[in-house]
This record gives C-alpha cells, sequence and structure tokens, in this order.
C-alpha cells in the first residue's frame, strides 16, 4: 500500500494534473459550452494546491520510513534526521526543477497577489521588514539545503493571507526577493519563485 501511494503522489507531482478540487462556493468545476468559463484565478490556485498536496503525501511517506527522533532529541539527532529525510526526497524527486510546483502561471499570480499586499499602505513597512536580515541574491538550488548562513525570515500575516495556506510540512520564506517553498522537516528547498517582492 505504501509503495502504491508513494508511486501516485510522485505521479501526480510530475505530472501536475489539473485538479479542480477546492475551488470557491459558486465557481464551475468545469468548462462546458453551456455554463461560464472556469474562474481562472481559482483554477491556478486549485492546481497549487493540488501539487503541494502531492509534495506533502510524498513528504510524509518517505518520513515514515525513517526512525522517529526520540522525546527529547539532540541538535545533533535533529540535524541528522533533517539530512536523511532530504536525502530521501532529494533522490526521489532527482528529476524535480523549477517550476514544478510554482508554474508559470501560478508564478504569474503570486507576483500579482502579492504585488497587491506591497503596493498596500503597509507594503513600504512589510518590504522592510523582510529584507531586515535578509542576505539578498544567493545561489539556490531545488532539493538544496536551506542556507544555514543565513536566519530563516519570517513572512508577515498579511502576506501568509494572500496566499493559499500550506501543509504543515511546509512553509512559505523570503530569500532576497525570491519566494521560497520550504520543507521544515527536511529543511530543504522545494521550488522558488523570482522577483515574488515588487520593486
Amino acid at each position: 500500500m505504501a509503495a502504491t501511494a508513494l508511486a501516485l503522489a510522485l505521479t501526480m507531482l510530475l505530472a501536475a494534473p489539473a485538479a479542480r478540487a477546492g475551488l470557491p462556493t459558486g465557481v464551475p468545476t468545469a468548462q462546458n459550452d453551456k455554463g461560464p468559463p472556469v474562474n481562472r484565478d481559482a483554477r491556478i490556485m486549485a492546481e497549487f494546491e493540488e501539487r503541494v498536496k502531492a509534495y506533502s503525501t510524498l513528504h510524509r511517506e518517505l518520513e515514515a520510513t525513517i526512525p522517529a527522533l526520540p522525546k527529547q532529541p539532540t541538535p545533533e539527532q535533529i540535524d541528522a534526521r533533517e539530512l536523511a529525510l532530504a536525502a530521501l526526497i532529494a533522490k526521489t524527486r532527482a528529476k524535480a526543477a523549477p517550476g514544478d510546483i510554482f508554474t508559470k502561471e501560478t508564478r504569474a499570480l503570486f507576483r500579482r497577489y502579492l504585488a497587491r499586499v506591497f503596493d498596500g499602505p503597509q507594503g513600504r513597512e512589510l518590504r522592510a521588514s523582510i529584507m531586515d536580515e535578509n542576505p539578498g541574491r544567493l545561489s539556490l538550488h531545488i532539493n538544496a539545503r536551506y542556507p544555514e548562513s543565513i536566519p530563516v525570515t519570517t513572512v508577515p500575516p498579511q502576506v501568509l493571507q494572500a496566499l493559499p495556506k500550506l501543509p504543515d510540512d511546509l512553509e512559505y520564506r523570503f530569500i532576497g526577493d525570491r519566494l521560497i517553498l520550504h520543507d521544515i522537516h527536511a529543511h530543504t528547498i522545494v521550488d522558488i519563485i523570482d522577483g515574488a517582492i515588487p520593486h
């Protein structure tokens, strides 16, 4: 069963299916000649959430194969488990590339939503809070470890409210003007949006 679920999750990640689950109430789930067209933003969001769900399923399946941490783990034990999980994810997602989860449509939609936030009355303050202690341009790679040399930046609530909610094992982070999809348990970079913060 586990192998089947794992294979299904990986297939969904690679295929990036056009899922319709999770559309807002009142939005049609399919486009046909008799009904109105699908809300484009809702479709893009639903497809993004489906890809995230597939990744999260893969993450959980792989994490279940690693021995659990003791009740009071040492930093070394936590680090070792993160590295083990990251290695499994990297091996399974060996062909992963930027845009597998943040597709071209998703990147454009996220940039538009974030532009509304940063162009708002609190935009300057929000940008300053994100860029504080932010190292700027670094070389980042999919499946690579989140850079140890920089702090894990806090994402303001106003920004989080503009973006889809993520599973507990994933989070949004900023590095420079790039938005990172960060795997918390593996401490790795899942995908990247360049130019997420408008200048």
